[in-house]
Protein backbone atom coordinates (compact mmCIF):
# COMPACT_ATOMS: atom_id res chain seq x y z
CA UNK A 1 0.00 0.00 0.00
CA UNK A 2 1.06 3.59 -0.98
CA UNK A 3 0.48 6.93 0.32
CA UNK A 4 2.21 9.45 -1.67
CA UNK A 5 0.58 12.54 0.42
CA UNK A 6 2.44 15.55 0.69
CA UNK A 7 2.71 18.51 3.49
CA UNK A 8 3.59 21.60 2.61
CA UNK A 9 2.83 24.62 5.64
CA UNK A 10 3.79 28.66 4.25
CA UNK A 11 3.43 30.95 7.30
CA UNK A 12 4.11 34.72 6.54
CA UNK A 13 4.30 37.35 9.44
CA UNK A 14 4.12 40.41 9.63
CA UNK A 15 5.06 42.99 13.21
CA UNK A 16 1.58 44.30 13.65
CA UNK A 17 0.09 40.49 13.57
CA UNK A 18 2.90 38.12 14.88
CA UNK A 19 3.30 40.22 18.82
CA UNK A 20 -0.06 40.57 19.72
CA UNK A 21 -0.83 37.54 19.17
CA UNK A 22 2.21 36.37 21.55
CA UNK A 23 0.93 38.77 24.17
CA UNK A 24 -2.54 37.03 23.85
CA UNK A 25 -0.74 33.43 24.36
CA UNK A 26 1.68 34.27 27.17
CA UNK A 27 -1.29 36.56 29.15
CA UNK A 28 -1.14 33.65 31.87
CA UNK A 29 2.52 32.90 31.57
CA UNK A 30 5.46 33.25 33.42
CA UNK A 31 7.31 36.27 32.78
CA UNK A 32 10.73 34.08 31.54
CA UNK A 33 7.99 32.95 28.93
CA UNK A 34 6.82 36.47 28.03
CA UNK A 35 10.69 37.46 27.37
CA UNK A 36 11.41 34.27 24.89
CA UNK A 37 8.32 34.65 22.95
CA UNK A 38 8.68 38.48 22.38
CA UNK A 39 12.73 38.14 21.71
CA UNK A 40 11.57 35.11 19.20
CA UNK A 41 9.19 37.56 17.51
CA UNK A 42 11.67 39.85 16.74
CA UNK A 43 14.05 37.78 15.50
CA UNK A 44 11.63 36.17 13.43
CA UNK A 45 10.72 39.35 11.60
CA UNK A 46 14.24 40.78 11.03
CA UNK A 47 15.62 37.57 9.77
CA UNK A 48 12.50 35.91 7.48
CA UNK A 49 9.18 36.94 6.34
CA UNK A 50 7.80 33.25 6.03
CA UNK A 51 8.78 30.05 7.63
CA UNK A 52 8.18 26.98 4.85
CA UNK A 53 8.01 23.71 6.46
CA UNK A 54 9.75 21.09 4.87
CA UNK A 55 8.43 19.03 1.90
CA UNK A 56 8.00 15.15 1.84
CA UNK A 57 6.25 12.82 0.31
CA UNK A 58 5.32 9.83 2.76
CA UNK A 59 4.51 6.06 1.92
CA UNK A 60 3.00 3.65 4.73
CA UNK A 61 5.50 0.70 5.42
CA UNK A 62 2.69 -2.53 6.62
CA UNK A 63 5.72 -4.61 7.66
CA UNK A 64 7.20 -2.21 10.60
CA UNK A 65 3.72 -2.16 11.64
CA UNK A 66 0.82 -3.12 13.79
CA UNK A 67 -2.73 -2.24 14.81
CA UNK A 68 -5.95 -4.06 15.84
CA UNK A 69 -8.44 -5.77 15.85
CA UNK A 70 -6.68 -9.57 14.64
CA UNK A 71 -3.27 -8.09 16.01
CA UNK A 72 -2.34 -11.15 16.65
CA UNK A 73 -2.72 -14.51 14.81
CA UNK A 74 -4.76 -17.87 16.39
CA UNK A 75 -0.92 -19.24 17.18
CA UNK A 76 -0.34 -15.76 19.26
CA UNK A 77 2.43 -14.72 16.76
CA UNK A 78 1.97 -10.61 15.47
CA UNK A 79 3.12 -10.78 11.72
CA UNK A 80 6.64 -9.11 10.84
CA UNK A 81 6.70 -8.54 14.35
CA UNK A 82 8.96 -10.61 17.54
CA UNK A 83 8.07 -10.86 21.34
CA UNK A 84 8.99 -11.92 24.80
CA UNK A 85 9.57 -11.47 28.31
CA UNK A 86 5.93 -10.24 29.57
CA UNK A 87 4.67 -9.39 26.38
CA UNK A 88 0.90 -10.71 26.15
CA UNK A 89 -0.04 -9.84 22.32
CA UNK A 90 -4.17 -10.34 21.79
CA UNK A 91 -6.33 -9.26 18.88
CA UNK A 92 -6.90 -5.52 19.89
CA UNK A 93 -3.65 -4.65 21.77
CA UNK A 94 -0.03 -5.67 23.13
CA UNK A 95 0.33 -5.71 26.24
CA UNK A 96 4.04 -5.13 26.70
CA UNK A 97 4.18 -5.58 30.46
CA UNK A 98 0.83 -6.77 32.81
CA UNK A 99 0.15 -4.45 36.24
CA UNK A 100 2.53 -6.75 38.14
CA UNK A 101 5.60 -5.94 39.90
CA UNK A 102 8.96 -6.45 38.61
CA UNK A 103 8.28 -7.55 35.03
CA UNK A 104 9.60 -7.01 31.59
CA UNK A 105 8.47 -6.94 27.84
CA UNK A 106 9.72 -6.37 24.51
CA UNK A 107 8.50 -6.24 20.89
CA UNK A 108 11.39 -5.96 17.81
CA UNK A 109 10.13 -5.47 14.10
CA UNK A 110 11.88 -8.42 12.44
CA UNK A 111 13.17 -6.57 9.24
CA UNK A 112 15.95 -3.84 9.17
CA UNK A 113 14.37 -0.60 8.04
CA UNK A 114 15.32 0.16 4.32
CA UNK A 115 14.80 4.14 4.19
CA UNK A 116 16.64 7.18 6.01
CA UNK A 117 13.59 9.59 7.24
CA UNK A 118 10.41 8.01 8.66
CA UNK A 119 7.50 9.53 11.05
CA UNK A 120 6.04 6.86 13.83
CA UNK A 121 2.66 6.85 14.75
CA UNK A 122 1.92 4.84 18.15
CA UNK A 123 -1.27 4.73 20.13
CA UNK A 124 -0.85 3.95 23.81
CA UNK A 125 -2.56 3.39 27.27
CA UNK A 126 -0.71 3.61 30.85
CA UNK A 127 -3.11 2.57 34.01
CA UNK A 128 -2.60 1.94 37.37
CA UNK A 129 -3.94 2.08 40.46
CA UNK A 130 -1.59 3.89 42.47
CA UNK A 131 -1.25 8.01 42.31
CA UNK A 132 2.39 6.78 40.95
CA UNK A 133 3.37 4.89 38.32
CA UNK A 134 6.45 2.38 37.55
CA UNK A 135 8.64 2.22 36.04
CA UNK A 136 7.91 3.19 31.73
CA UNK A 137 7.28 2.65 28.68
CA UNK A 138 9.90 3.04 25.73
CA UNK A 139 10.30 3.50 22.22
CA UNK A 140 13.50 2.47 19.85
CA UNK A 141 15.39 2.58 16.72
CA UNK A 142 18.57 1.12 17.51
CA UNK A 143 20.88 -0.80 15.03
CA UNK A 144 20.72 -4.41 17.22
CA UNK A 145 17.77 -5.55 18.54
CA UNK A 146 17.78 -6.60 22.85
CA UNK A 147 15.99 -9.85 23.04
CA UNK A 148 17.20 -11.47 26.22
CA UNK A 149 14.37 -9.64 28.35
CA UNK A 150 16.54 -8.77 31.13
CA UNK A 151 17.96 -5.12 30.17
CA UNK A 152 17.98 -2.71 33.08
CA UNK A 153 16.97 0.16 30.92
CA UNK A 154 13.07 0.55 30.66
CA UNK A 155 13.13 -3.44 30.10
CA UNK A 156 15.72 -3.45 27.61
CA UNK A 157 19.56 -3.73 26.91
CA UNK A 158 21.93 -1.01 28.23
CA UNK A 159 24.36 0.87 25.77
CA UNK A 160 22.56 0.73 22.71
CA UNK A 161 23.25 2.35 19.20
CA UNK A 162 20.71 4.50 18.45
CA UNK A 163 17.20 6.75 19.58
CA UNK A 164 15.67 5.99 22.65
CA UNK A 165 12.40 8.33 23.91
CA UNK A 166 11.43 6.71 27.27
CA UNK A 167 8.15 7.99 28.90
CA UNK A 168 9.32 7.57 32.57
CA UNK A 169 6.35 7.51 35.09
CA UNK A 170 7.92 6.89 38.26
CA UNK A 171 9.27 10.01 40.56
CA UNK A 172 12.56 8.97 41.74
CA UNK A 173 14.03 12.21 43.49
CA UNK A 174 10.11 13.24 44.99
CA UNK A 175 10.19 16.36 42.69
CA UNK A 176 6.35 15.66 41.27
CA UNK A 177 8.27 15.88 37.64
CA UNK A 178 6.81 12.79 36.37
CA UNK A 179 5.39 11.54 34.22
CA UNK A 180 8.43 12.55 31.57
CA UNK A 181 9.17 11.82 28.16
CA UNK A 182 12.91 12.23 26.97
CA UNK A 183 14.71 11.14 24.07
CA UNK A 184 18.22 9.90 24.81
CA UNK A 185 20.78 9.00 21.88
CA UNK A 186 23.51 6.58 22.26
CA UNK A 187 26.44 5.84 20.12
CA UNK A 188 26.73 2.34 22.25
CA UNK A 189 29.88 2.93 24.52
CA UNK A 190 27.33 5.09 27.48
CA UNK A 191 25.69 3.42 30.10
CA UNK A 192 22.32 5.18 31.37
CA UNK A 193 22.48 6.62 33.98
CA UNK A 194 20.11 5.75 36.86
CA UNK A 195 21.62 8.12 39.51
CA UNK A 196 24.54 10.28 39.37
CA UNK A 197 25.99 12.87 41.24
CA UNK A 198 27.40 16.06 40.15
CA UNK A 199 29.00 18.28 41.64
CA UNK A 200 29.63 22.30 40.87
CA UNK A 201 32.46 24.67 42.44
CA UNK A 202 32.42 28.55 42.58
CA UNK A 203 35.12 30.31 43.79
CA UNK A 204 34.25 34.12 45.56
CA UNK A 205 36.48 36.43 48.17
CA UNK A 206 38.34 34.28 49.95
CA UNK A 207 36.27 31.04 49.28
CA UNK A 208 34.86 28.21 47.82
CA UNK A 209 31.53 26.86 46.98
CA UNK A 210 30.31 23.33 46.23
CA UNK A 211 27.13 22.69 44.87
CA UNK A 212 25.74 18.98 44.90
CA UNK A 213 23.14 17.76 42.14
CA UNK A 214 21.70 14.59 41.84
CA UNK A 215 20.09 13.26 39.21
CA UNK A 216 18.25 10.51 38.22
CA UNK A 217 17.21 7.77 35.27
CA UNK A 218 19.51 9.86 32.57
CA UNK A 219 18.24 13.04 32.75
CA UNK A 220 22.06 14.16 32.58
CA UNK A 221 21.95 12.77 29.18
CA UNK A 222 18.96 13.84 27.72
CA UNK A 223 18.42 15.93 23.90
CA UNK A 224 15.54 17.14 24.81
CA UNK A 225 12.42 16.15 27.13
CA UNK A 226 8.87 17.61 27.85
CA UNK A 227 6.48 17.33 31.04
CA UNK A 228 3.92 15.56 30.13
CA UNK A 229 0.92 13.00 32.09
CA UNK A 230 -0.23 10.17 30.18
CA UNK A 231 -1.25 7.53 33.04
CA UNK A 232 -4.84 7.09 33.49
CA UNK A 233 -6.52 8.83 30.63
CA UNK A 234 -10.50 8.53 29.11
CA UNK A 235 -9.13 7.78 25.88
CA UNK A 236 -5.18 6.78 24.28
CA UNK A 237 -2.44 8.53 24.44
CA UNK A 238 -0.98 9.28 20.88
CA UNK A 239 2.35 9.90 19.98
CA UNK A 240 3.92 11.62 16.38
CA UNK A 241 7.86 10.24 16.15
CA UNK A 242 9.13 12.16 13.30
CA UNK A 243 12.76 12.11 12.41
CA UNK A 244 13.52 13.91 8.70
CA UNK A 245 16.44 15.48 7.70
CA UNK A 246 18.65 14.83 10.85
CA UNK A 247 15.72 16.66 12.69
CA UNK A 248 14.17 14.81 15.56
CA UNK A 249 10.34 15.90 16.30
CA UNK A 250 7.89 14.91 19.36
CA UNK A 251 4.61 15.51 18.94
CA UNK A 252 1.82 14.44 21.82
CA UNK A 253 -1.54 14.02 22.38
CA UNK A 254 -2.87 13.98 25.79
CA UNK A 255 -5.63 11.94 25.38
CA UNK A 256 -8.16 14.12 26.99
CA UNK A 257 -10.24 14.56 23.90
CA UNK A 258 -10.47 11.90 20.81
CA UNK A 259 -10.04 14.31 18.23
CA UNK A 260 -7.06 13.14 16.24
CA UNK A 261 -5.83 16.29 15.27
CA UNK A 262 -5.34 17.55 19.28
CA UNK A 263 -1.35 17.06 19.08
CA UNK A 264 0.98 19.49 20.47
CA UNK A 265 4.32 19.86 20.75
CA UNK A 266 7.05 18.02 23.06
CA UNK A 267 10.12 18.65 21.59
CA UNK A 268 12.33 19.32 18.32
CA UNK A 269 16.24 18.98 17.82
CA UNK A 270 18.06 19.42 15.26
CA UNK A 271 21.42 17.88 14.09
CA UNK A 272 20.19 14.49 15.59
CA UNK A 273 22.37 11.71 13.61
CA UNK A 274 20.79 8.57 14.38
CA UNK A 275 21.88 5.06 12.53
CA UNK A 276 21.15 4.81 8.36
CA UNK A 277 18.88 1.63 9.09
CA UNK A 278 17.92 0.27 11.97
CA UNK A 279 15.36 -1.69 14.12
CA UNK A 280 11.69 -0.31 15.49
CA UNK A 281 11.56 -1.26 19.51
CA UNK A 282 8.56 -1.14 21.89
CA UNK A 283 9.87 -2.01 25.76
CA UNK A 284 8.58 -1.79 29.30
CA UNK A 285 9.33 -2.47 33.15
CA UNK A 286 7.78 -2.65 36.31
CA UNK A 287 9.13 -2.28 39.41
CA UNK A 288 7.94 -1.57 43.31
CA UNK A 289 4.69 -0.48 41.58
CA UNK A 290 2.89 -1.42 38.47
CA UNK A 291 1.12 -0.42 35.39
CA UNK A 292 -0.38 -1.73 32.60
CA UNK A 293 1.45 -0.65 29.25
CA UNK A 294 -0.74 -1.35 26.32
CA UNK A 295 -0.20 -0.58 22.87
CA UNK A 296 -2.97 -0.36 20.37
CA UNK A 297 -1.61 0.70 17.54
CA UNK A 298 1.91 1.25 15.17
CA UNK A 299 2.32 3.37 12.61
CA UNK A 300 5.21 3.27 10.12
CA UNK A 301 5.69 5.47 7.53
CA UNK A 302 8.98 6.59 5.37
CA UNK A 303 9.73 9.76 4.11
CA UNK A 304 10.80 10.56 0.75
CA UNK A 305 12.06 14.28 -0.66
CA UNK A 306 10.04 15.10 -3.74
CA UNK A 307 13.64 14.48 -5.74
CA UNK A 308 14.24 10.85 -4.42
CA UNK A 309 10.12 10.51 -4.85
CA UNK A 310 10.61 11.39 -8.57
CA UNK A 311 13.58 9.48 -9.16
CA UNK A 312 12.03 6.54 -7.50
CA UNK A 313 9.05 6.71 -9.57
CA UNK A 314 11.22 6.99 -12.76
CA UNK A 315 13.13 4.00 -11.78
CA UNK A 316 10.01 1.95 -11.16
CA UNK A 317 8.45 2.81 -14.73
CA UNK A 318 10.25 2.96 -18.43
CA UNK A 319 10.30 5.16 -20.49
CA UNK A 320 8.25 2.80 -22.89
CA UNK A 321 5.72 1.59 -20.43
CA UNK A 322 5.15 5.25 -19.00
CA UNK A 323 4.51 6.75 -22.98
CA UNK A 324 2.17 3.40 -23.65
CA UNK A 325 0.05 4.20 -20.15
CA UNK A 326 -0.01 8.17 -21.28
CA UNK A 327 -0.96 7.08 -24.91
CA UNK A 328 -3.96 4.96 -23.37
CA UNK A 329 -4.98 7.23 -20.57
CA UNK A 330 -5.42 9.90 -22.96
CA UNK A 331 -7.88 7.01 -25.08
CA UNK A 332 -9.51 6.83 -22.70
CA UNK A 333 -9.88 10.41 -21.76
CA UNK A 334 -11.30 10.92 -25.30
CA UNK A 335 -13.85 8.27 -25.44
CA UNK A 336 -15.16 9.30 -22.12
CA UNK A 337 -15.82 13.15 -23.38
CA UNK A 338 -16.77 11.82 -26.65
CA UNK A 339 -19.43 9.37 -25.12
CA UNK A 340 -20.61 12.72 -22.57
CA UNK A 341 -21.24 14.76 -25.62
CA UNK A 342 -23.11 11.97 -27.15
CA UNK A 343 -25.37 11.82 -23.90
CA UNK A 344 -26.03 15.27 -23.75
CA UNK A 345 -27.27 15.38 -27.58
CA UNK A 346 -29.68 12.63 -26.75
CA UNK A 347 -31.10 13.65 -23.75
CA UNK A 348 -30.98 17.26 -23.47
CA UNK A 349 -33.66 17.65 -20.66
CA UNK A 350 -31.89 15.50 -18.30
CA UNK A 351 -28.82 17.71 -18.56
CA UNK A 352 -30.95 20.52 -17.74
CA UNK A 353 -32.25 19.03 -14.64
CA UNK A 354 -28.75 18.16 -13.74
CA UNK A 355 -27.70 21.37 -14.47
CA UNK A 356 -30.05 23.14 -12.46
CA UNK A 357 -30.19 20.85 -9.26
CA UNK A 358 -26.81 21.06 -9.12
CA UNK A 359 -26.39 25.12 -9.24
CA UNK A 360 -29.10 25.74 -7.37
CA UNK A 361 -27.99 26.69 -3.81
CA UNK A 362 -30.22 28.63 -1.21
CA UNK A 363 -29.73 31.77 0.71
CA UNK A 364 -29.27 29.52 4.30
CA UNK A 365 -27.05 27.00 2.71
CA UNK A 366 -24.70 29.14 1.15
CA UNK A 367 -24.02 31.50 4.24
CA UNK A 368 -23.27 28.06 6.42
CA UNK A 369 -20.98 26.91 3.98
CA UNK A 370 -19.18 30.25 4.11
CA UNK A 371 -19.08 30.22 7.82
CA UNK A 372 -17.79 26.85 7.95
CA UNK A 373 -15.28 27.17 5.67
CA UNK A 374 -14.47 30.46 7.50
CA UNK A 375 -14.62 29.14 11.02
CA UNK A 376 -12.18 25.92 9.94
CA UNK A 377 -9.55 27.92 8.11
CA UNK A 378 -9.05 29.50 11.20
CA UNK A 379 -8.83 26.31 13.43
CA UNK A 380 -6.36 25.17 11.21
CA UNK A 381 -4.60 28.89 11.06
CA UNK A 382 -4.50 28.68 14.66
CA UNK A 383 -3.24 25.23 15.37
CA UNK A 384 -0.29 25.33 12.86
CA UNK A 385 0.33 28.86 14.31
CA UNK A 386 0.63 27.60 17.79
CA UNK A 387 2.87 24.66 16.19
CA UNK A 388 5.11 26.89 14.89
CA UNK A 389 5.44 29.63 17.96
CA UNK A 390 6.19 26.77 20.19
CA UNK A 391 9.12 25.53 17.68
CA UNK A 392 10.37 28.95 17.99
CA UNK A 393 9.86 29.52 21.05
CA UNK A 394 11.97 26.27 21.66
CA UNK A 395 15.10 27.71 18.96
CA UNK A 396 14.82 30.68 20.84
CA UNK A 397 15.34 29.14 25.02
CA UNK A 398 18.48 27.34 23.38
CA UNK A 399 19.80 30.08 21.53
CA UNK A 400 19.64 32.34 25.03
CA UNK A 401 21.15 29.46 27.10
CA UNK A 402 23.73 29.29 24.25
CA UNK A 403 24.68 33.03 24.84
CA UNK A 404 24.34 33.05 28.31
CA UNK A 405 26.62 30.23 28.98
CA UNK A 406 29.09 31.65 26.35
CA UNK A 407 29.15 29.58 23.08
CA UNK A 408 29.11 26.59 22.02
CA UNK A 409 30.20 23.09 24.55
CA UNK A 410 31.30 20.33 23.30
CA UNK A 411 28.97 17.80 21.45
CA UNK A 412 27.57 14.75 23.22
CA UNK A 413 29.94 11.51 22.92
CA UNK A 414 29.44 9.46 19.81
CA UNK A 415 27.75 11.95 18.06
CA UNK A 416 29.14 12.62 14.48
CA UNK A 417 29.66 16.43 14.53
CA UNK A 418 27.54 18.63 12.44
CA UNK A 419 28.26 20.23 8.91
CA UNK A 420 29.37 23.52 8.40
CA UNK A 421 31.30 24.10 11.71
CA UNK A 422 27.88 24.83 13.59
CA UNK A 423 28.29 24.59 17.50
CA UNK A 424 26.33 22.55 19.70
CA UNK A 425 23.94 23.46 22.48
CA UNK A 426 24.04 22.18 25.66
CA UNK A 427 21.83 21.62 28.41
CA UNK A 428 19.17 24.67 28.38
CA UNK A 429 17.13 25.78 30.61
CA UNK A 430 13.59 24.57 29.35
CA UNK A 431 10.07 25.62 29.88
CA UNK A 432 8.74 23.24 32.69
CA UNK A 433 11.80 24.24 34.84
CA UNK A 434 10.59 27.98 34.42
CA UNK A 435 6.96 27.12 35.17
CA UNK A 436 8.41 24.98 38.61
CA UNK A 437 10.13 27.78 39.21
CA UNK A 438 7.99 30.28 39.52
CA UNK A 439 5.42 28.12 41.27
CA UNK A 440 7.67 27.84 43.74
CA UNK A 441 8.20 31.40 43.75
CA UNK A 442 4.20 31.82 43.79
CA UNK A 443 4.31 29.41 47.00
CA UNK A 444 6.80 31.15 49.00
CA UNK A 445 5.02 34.61 48.47
CA UNK A 446 1.77 32.80 49.24
CA UNK A 447 3.42 31.59 53.04
CA UNK A 448 4.72 34.95 53.52
CA UNK A 449 1.76 36.53 53.75
CA UNK A 450 0.20 34.33 56.08
CA UNK A 451 3.34 34.43 58.48
CA UNK A 452 2.28 38.44 58.12
CA UNK A 453 -1.11 37.77 58.72
CA UNK A 454 -0.50 35.69 61.73
CA UNK A 455 2.12 37.75 63.19
CA UNK A 456 -0.42 41.24 63.09
CA UNK A 457 -2.92 39.10 64.74
CA UNK A 458 -0.94 37.91 67.65
CA UNK A 459 -0.17 41.63 67.83
CA UNK A 460 -3.29 43.01 68.40
CA UNK A 461 -4.25 40.34 70.68
CA UNK A 462 -0.94 41.36 72.59
CA UNK A 463 -2.08 45.08 72.90
CA UNK A 464 -5.83 44.16 73.91
CA UNK A 465 -4.64 42.15 76.78
CA UNK A 466 -2.08 44.56 77.88
CA UNK A 467 -4.65 47.76 77.99
CA UNK A 468 -7.28 45.30 79.49
CA UNK A 469 -4.34 44.90 82.37
CA UNK A 470 -3.74 48.30 82.13
CA UNK A 471 -7.74 49.61 82.91
CA UNK A 472 -8.03 47.11 85.74
CA UNK A 473 -5.89 44.26 85.76
CA UNK A 474 -3.79 42.71 88.27
CA UNK A 475 -1.44 45.27 89.11
CA UNK A 476 -3.46 48.28 89.32
CA UNK A 477 -6.40 46.30 91.60
CA UNK A 478 -3.26 44.80 94.06
CA UNK A 479 -1.36 48.49 94.52
CA UNK A 480 -4.77 50.12 94.81
CA UNK A 481 -5.77 47.40 97.35
CA UNK A 482 -2.12 47.80 99.27
CA UNK A 483 -2.59 51.81 99.89
CA UNK A 484 -6.49 51.29 100.93
CA UNK A 485 -5.20 48.75 103.28
CA UNK A 486 -2.11 51.08 104.89
CA UNK A 487 -4.86 54.16 105.28
CA UNK A 488 -7.14 51.45 106.98
CA UNK A 489 -4.48 50.52 109.38
CA UNK A 490 -3.40 53.93 110.36
CA UNK A 491 -7.16 55.19 110.57
CA UNK A 492 -7.00 52.13 113.43
CA UNK A 493 -3.88 53.18 115.27
CA UNK A 494 -5.11 56.74 115.47
CA UNK A 495 -8.24 55.16 117.00
CA UNK A 496 -6.89 52.30 119.33
CA UNK A 497 -4.32 55.15 120.62
CA UNK A 498 -6.92 57.59 121.47
CA UNK A 499 -9.26 54.96 123.10
CA UNK A 500 -6.05 53.69 125.10
CA UNK A 501 -5.31 57.41 126.00
CA UNK A 502 -9.12 58.56 127.78
CA UNK A 503 -9.59 54.95 129.31
CA UNK A 504 -8.10 54.95 132.93
CA UNK A 505 -10.49 52.99 134.61
CA UNK A 506 -9.09 49.28 135.36
CA UNK A 507 -11.61 46.78 134.17
CA UNK A 508 -14.39 44.95 136.81
CA UNK A 509 -12.96 41.97 138.59
CA UNK A 510 -16.27 40.66 137.49
CA UNK A 511 -16.21 41.32 134.10
CA UNK A 512 -12.21 40.65 133.57
CA UNK A 513 -13.23 37.65 131.20
CA UNK A 514 -15.29 39.78 129.13
CA UNK A 515 -12.67 42.20 128.30
CA UNK A 516 -9.53 41.72 126.29
CA UNK A 517 -6.20 43.49 125.86
CA UNK A 518 -5.49 45.58 122.83
CA UNK A 519 -2.16 43.30 121.12
CA UNK A 520 -4.55 40.15 120.93
CA UNK A 521 -7.54 42.62 118.93
CA UNK A 522 -4.61 43.55 116.46
CA UNK A 523 -3.26 40.51 116.28
CA UNK A 524 -7.10 38.65 115.55
CA UNK A 525 -7.44 42.33 113.13
CA UNK A 526 -4.38 41.59 111.63
CA UNK A 527 -4.88 37.95 110.73
CA UNK A 528 -8.49 38.70 109.35
CA UNK A 529 -7.31 41.59 106.97
CA UNK A 530 -3.88 39.06 105.87
CA UNK A 531 -7.01 36.48 104.98
CA UNK A 532 -8.69 39.39 103.05
CA UNK A 533 -5.79 39.84 101.45
CA UNK A 534 -4.99 36.39 100.25
CA UNK A 535 -8.36 36.31 99.06
CA UNK A 536 -8.00 39.11 96.58
CA UNK A 537 -4.92 37.75 95.27
CA UNK A 538 -5.87 34.38 94.63
CA UNK A 539 -8.60 36.46 92.97
CA UNK A 540 -6.62 38.32 90.72
CA UNK A 541 -4.65 36.04 89.91
CA UNK A 542 -7.94 33.57 88.55
CA UNK A 543 -8.89 36.22 86.03
CA UNK A 544 -5.57 36.89 84.56
CA UNK A 545 -5.30 32.98 83.56
CA UNK A 546 -8.50 33.27 82.34
CA UNK A 547 -7.42 36.10 80.05
CA UNK A 548 -4.39 34.84 78.61
CA UNK A 549 -6.90 32.23 76.62
CA UNK A 550 -8.22 35.65 74.61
Amino acid sequence: MRNTNSKKVTWTYSCWLLTPFCRRQITAGSMAVHVAINTAAVFVILTTASITADIFHQKYEYKYSFKGPYLAQRDGSVPFWEYGGSTIASEENARITPSLKSKKGYMWTKNQTNFDWWIIEFTFRVTGRGRVGADGLAFWFTEQKSMDGTGQVFGSADKWRGLGLFFDSFDNDNKHNNPYIMAVVNDGTQAFDHQKYYCNFKSGLGHIQMHLFIVSDGVGQQLAGCLRDYRNKPFPVKVKVEYYKNTLTVLFHNGMTNNDLDFEMCFRSENVFLPKFGYFGLSAATGGLADDHDVLKFLTYSLMSPEEFANQQRAQVADAEREKLSKEFEEFKSKLEQQKQDFRKDNPDKRRDEETSEEWESDQQRELRQIFAGQSHMFEVLRELHRKLDEIVGRQERTLSLIGSGGGVAPVHGQTPPPGGMPYMGDVIRRQDIEAILANQMEIVGSSRDIKAFVTEINQKSNTIMSNQGKGGFGYDVQAFITEMKDQLNNLKKDMSTVAAKSSLPCPLQQSANCISTSVFLVFMTIHLIIIFGYFIYRDNKEAQAKKFY
